[in-house]
């Protein structure tokens, strides 16, 4: 059931009630100790304005389509009005970026309104991200842009879509007002239109929460946030105070983490700042700032401009990077574990799990009924260095390799098979040869593998197309829906939302959106590589 009645809104706001909170309650940057959070008010804005909503989001937590596009809604969701049983606040917390402890951070353009429970007896955290300054803002402002906002948004939901574990996005909100923003860091900062997306998630918890309290030695608060974290967040494991319980806390964190990340190679995802201030306690995608799409298949390929030197977040290192970051989340947790050794335990699964899911997901991308290491091995790894060496589309290779007749049509040559890939490919150039002779001879091992496996093109096709997606929030297409909304047309940013509901299905009337990325997009600012400004 839903309600035309935003007051309908039932709020149990236990991160608020149950840990200790800051007892300055001025709005002022500062360093925050021993308290989790620090309660503080949304800035008011001049004039919301809705640019569009997730009409899943709102049902879940029991509202109608019709209260989502009031003009009370968008006040709410801007920060302008408060719902009965509101107790906004910021979370204070630490983390290392790009390797480097970076001391307190915490929400310093995000406050979270209250957590809602709804009708089932799920608790789902608003958030508002670009709702002005917080205790936690350093020299910021605390706002956030319509670019920014828009590409947030419809990540949120276009992740889950995917099948990829995320937080979601409930709305997004025009405040009417501008914003100062130094798109590229070079001394040229701009009026912007501001915006505030309201993010959902059963808690916004991150490993840097627990960060925080270790590096102080605080660990009476720690201790607080570990029984809070297990008896709201994992309650299935029981009680906090057990060690055995400890120890299943952190093999389920590591497990979580694991199965995000490879999702996020499968779909060819890359976050780009994967500090651990940005790594969810729940093993859900946070923080959409400069990610992107492979397009060409370039594992060492980073979306982020601050990281284009050293590339540490860059496709192919995310599996090692989440492992670091798990390492100094246990570091962190050593005072509650007294033994170290359950925390090494959670590590080992994870590089366990995801060897053994890297294996089984290669064998899913190219269809595979089940992974053989002694013909799949070789198979996989051969393809993932052919894939490289030009610019090839990983999302198209695979919908394409999907399409491609290997068994059901015995007049086709290698040759043919291989033209049949011919979309995947950026510079036609690139096609020495060699790597036509090279890929042929792939292609030629792929179909020998089929030939064993003994099934239709048909079944093999269907099982691809569930794990390869056909539609992805491509860099350039979020940039053509932030260049009409900041014109004030929400139409293709309402299109991408609804085309990205059904990423895995032929949507014959929406060819464009599954089409590479065009040449003038190579390097047009907002379409490849992204500041953390983006």
């Amino acid at each position: 059931m839903t309600s035309d009645n935003l007051d309908s809104l039932h709020f149990d706001n236990r991160f608020t009630r149950d840990l200790p909170a800051d007892p300055v309650t001025t709005n002022h940057t500062r360093q925050v100790h021993r308290a989790c959070f620090s309660r503080v008010q949304p800035t008011q804005v001049a004039a919301p304005q809705l640019v569009a909503f997730s009409r899943e989001m709102a049902e879940r937590i029991g509202l109608s389509e019709q209260a989502a596009r009031s003009p009370e809604f968008a006040q709410v969701f801007a920060g302008n009005r408060l719902l009965p049983g509101m107790d906004p606040f910021a979370m204070c917390y630490g983390g290392h970026q790009f390797g480097n402890w970076a001391g307190q951070l915490g929400d310093g353009r995000a406050i979270n309104l209250g957590d809602v429970l709804t009708s089932g007896g799920e608790h789902w955290t608003l958030q508002l991200k670009g709702a002005g300054k917080t205790p936690y803002s350093r020299h910021a402002d605390g706002l956030a842009v319509l670019r920014s906002s828009v590409r947030e948004f419809l990540c949120s939901e276009a992740m889950h879509h995917l099948g990829v574990p995320t937080t979601r996005a409930l709305s997004l909100v025009l405040t009417g007002e501008k914003v100062m923003r130094d798109m590229f860091y070079d001394g040229n900062p701009q009026w912007e239109p501001g915006a505030i997306v309201c993010r959902m998630s059963p808690s916004f918890t991150r490993f840097g929460n627990f960060q925080i309290f270790a590096a102080r030695k605080d660990v009476e608060t720690l201790r607080q946030l570990v029984d809070f974290t297990i008896r709201t967040d994992f309650p299935h494991l029981g009680d906090p105070s057990s060690p055995a319980v400890l120890a299943a806390w952190f093999e389920e964190i590591c497990r979580t983490t694991v199965d995000m990340i490879l999702h996020w190679m499968r779909v060819g995802f890359v976050h780009g700042v994967m500090n651990t201030d940005n790594m969810s306690i729940l093993g859900l995608t946070i923080d959409y700032g400069p990610y992107g799409w492979l397009e060409d298949f370039d594992p060492g390929w980073t979306p982020n401009t601050t990281d284009a030197q050293g590339r540490r977040y860059c496709f192919g290192n995310q599996p090692q990077i989440a492992l670091w970051n798990l390492s100094q989340l246990g570091n962190a947790l050593v005072p509650i574990f007294g033994d170290p050794e359950p925390l090494n335990r959670g590590l080992e699964l994870y590089s366990r799990r995801f060897n053994e899911g890297w294996r089984t997901l290669s064998a899913q991308k190219l269809g595979l009924r089940e992974y053989v290491p002694e013909t799949d091995l070789d198979l996989t790894n051969d393809l993932h260095e052919l894939l490289p060496l030009v610019e090839t589309d990983m999302t198209i290779f695979y919908r394409r390799l999907a399409d491609l007749p290997m068994l059901s049509d015995a007049s086709q040559t290698e040759d043919t098979l291989f033209a049949g890939l011919a979309d995947a490919y950026y510079v036609p150039d690139q096609l020495t040869p060699e790597y036509r002779q090279r890929m042929t001879a792939w292609l030629g091992q792929y179909r020998a593998r089929l030939q064993q496996q003994g099934e239709l093109d048909a079944a093999r096709r269907e099982r691809m197309n569930r794990v390869n997606p056909k539609y992805v929030l491509r860099n350039y297409l979020a940039q053509l829906a932030i260049d009409k909304a900041e014109q004030g047309d929400f139409s293709l940013v309402e299109e991408l939302l609804e085309v990205l509901r059904r990423p895995y299905d032929e949507q014959p009337e929406k060819e464009r959106f599954a089409e590479k990325r065009p040449d003038w997009a190579r390097s047009r600012a907002g379409c490849s590589m992204l500041s953390c400004s983006s």
